[in-house]
């Protein structure tokens, strides 16, 4: 009994470390796809406002950028 109570407890243990292993990993390189693959750039803001017929300005661009937090 007392053994089998000790093997579930280095399993649990051993669950525990890899969730918290891949939890870490996992952010990491979500971080760096977002990072070397953002979701939006100058270049497509340039775009929908073209597509909207209208011509954007320097200020307007650095303006959407920063709210995006980019």
């Amino acid at each position: 009994m007392n053994e089998t109570l000790a093997s579930f407890l280095w399993v649990l243990l051993g669950a525990v470390i890899g969730g918290v292993a891949a939890f870490f990993f996992t952010k990491r390189m979500f971080e760096k796809q977002l990072k070397e693959n953002p979701p939006i750039n100058e270049k497509m803001i340039r775009a929908m406002y073209m597509q909207m017929g209208r011509k954007p300005s320097e200020a307007q661009i650095r303006q959407i950028m920063k709210s995006m937090g980019q």
